[in-house]
């Protein structure tokens, strides 16, 4: 099997399990050479997983053994780094979200589809055992006709245990750009595109200090809503509801249920690729543990790359498409967009 050579831009604490994935777990890739503003960073990567290139972006670029990047950089940094990857002439698989600002994520994809290319974004965790069992599910007619779905992400933040949490609160930050991809697209996945979305925000805290080894006692000045509650009205008429928080200290919700005509679904959490699906169906007492039913249960960070190289190699289409990482885009930019305008927020996009 011809692997799909894959070169690796941004080395940061994300990037270990892309190149342990990518370089073992999947038979489809192999990682030709890795980057990083910090080419520090980037030789211990290469040298601890046995990459023999360490390159700058440029000259990544101009490697023509290399066919994909992963862009694993900070959300500030994916527009312009997908832009030039595509310029030259490269597939590309973006960390998420696809990009910081909508209009840049609609030039994305239009690039990447004037010029035949792959464009593709994460979270790749909806390809996991855990959603896609959910999915087979719900098209299997187990809850019949979805009609609700509600989703929670809430904590307190990153700075009590991230290295550098401050692009957390800045300008594409936030727990809706942060956390709300996995969330996100784990629903449309499920029940389909979304039509129209309301929304609220808040700001409870103007300042976090950062209690964190690292920068310990730091203070960050949050430039962005850190609670934020969404409403959905998808295309086939189910409703749905969203909240993300860095603001809460504890919570008893669940990730995220699915509810229909026939039943609910207890969905795992969709920022790990497995977890426990849980089935409750009309006129059972208990909730019922259904058994996963498709591979990749541990955690396989860099599937989609690796879903890129069979559409390649087989000439089908991929399924963290840029069309469906650009709809969930719009969706984080439509809630905090319904919340300041203080009215519904019809989208443009679908997939």
């Amino acid at each position: 099997m011809k692997k799909a050579v894959v070169g690796i831009v941004g080395c940061g604490a994300i990037s270990g399990i892309y190149l342990k994935n990518l370089t073992g777990l999947f038979g489809n890739t192999s990682v030709g050479a890795v980057c990083d503003l910090d080419r520090e960073k980037a030789e211990k990567a290469a040298g601890q997983y046995g990459i023999e290139k360490v390159y700058t972006l440029d000259e990544m670029l101009a490697d023509d053994e290399i066919e994909i990047i992963a862009n694993l950089t900070t959300p500030k940094s994916h527009y312009h780094i997908c832009k030039k990857t595509l310029e030259a002439g490269k597939h590309v698989y973006v960390e998420k979200p696809l990009c910081v600002e909508f209009e840049e994520g609609m030039e994305l994809v239009d690039i990447a589809k004037g010029r035949g290319l792959m464009l593709a974004s994460a979270p790749d965790t909806f390809l996991g055992a855990g959603i896609q069992t959910c999915i087979d599910l719900i098209d299997r007619g187990r809850i019949g006709r979805p009609v609700a779905a509600t989703a929670y992400m809430m904590c307190h933040g990153h700075e009590s245990w991230h290295p550098d949490p401050e692009f957390y609160y800045e300008t594409g930050g936030g727990p809706m750009f942060d956390m709300g991809p996995y969330y996100l697209t784990a629903l449309v996945n499920m029940i389909g595109p979304v039509k129209s979305v309301a929304g609220m925000t808040a700001m409870p805290f103007a300042e976090r200090t950062i209690t964190s080894e690292k920068k310990k006692g730091k203070v960050i000045k949050v430039e962005v809503p850190t609670h934020v509650c969404g409403l959905m009205e998808f295309q086939n008429g189910a409703i749905g509801s969203i909240i993300t928080s860095f603001d809460v200290w504890g919570h008893n919700n669940p990730r995220i249920e699915i509810h229909g005509t026939e039943g609910s679904l207890s969905v795992p959490d969709p920022n790990t690729f497995g977890g426990t699906v849980k089935l409750k169906t009309k006129g059972s007492a208990e909730w019922q543990d259904m058994p996963l039913a498709f591979p990749y249960p541990e955690n396989a960070r860099g599937l989609g790359i690796s879903d890129m190289a069979s559409a390649l190699a087989q000439g089908t289409g991929h399924r963290a498409n840029g069309d469906m990482a650009l709809h969930v885009l719009e969706l984080m930019h439509g809630f905090h967009i319904a919340a300041d305008t203080k009215s519904h927020y019809r989208l443009k996009t679908v997939f």
